[in-house]
């Protein structure tokens, strides 16, 4: 069952919520990082989330920072420390823009 807010989404902004599930054919770099040819942005976020989580990579002071270490700092532009807020626009950054 979805919550009310995510089905009112839905419903008023059916393009917006497709731009996250559609199956992307990711460039070489998130390719080697998520191990598949195609992903969606929703699902790469939950693959760059995992292996955050997984490599304790967040910041133990203040868990709104990411350290990055090599593996991520490639797909994240380089950056050596990353704000959660803005992993998803990083990330977005990956995927081409659908045409109209």
């Amino acid at each position: 069952m979805l919550p009310q807010r995510l089905k009112k989404t839905i419903t008023e902004n059916p393009k917006k919520v497709a731009n996250l599930v559609d199956l992307v054919n990711l460039p070489s770099t998130v390719r080697e990082f998520v191990g598949q040819s195609q992903i969606s942005r929703l699902g790469c976020f939950m693959r760059v989330w995992s292996y955050i989580k997984q490599n304790n990579l967040q910041d133990p002071n203040n868990k709104n920072i990411v350290n990055c270490d090599e593996k991520l700092r490639s797909i994240l532009l380089g950056k050596p420390r990353v704000e959660l807020a803005e992993l998803p626009v990083l990330i977005k950054l990956h995927f081409p823009k659908a045409p109209k």
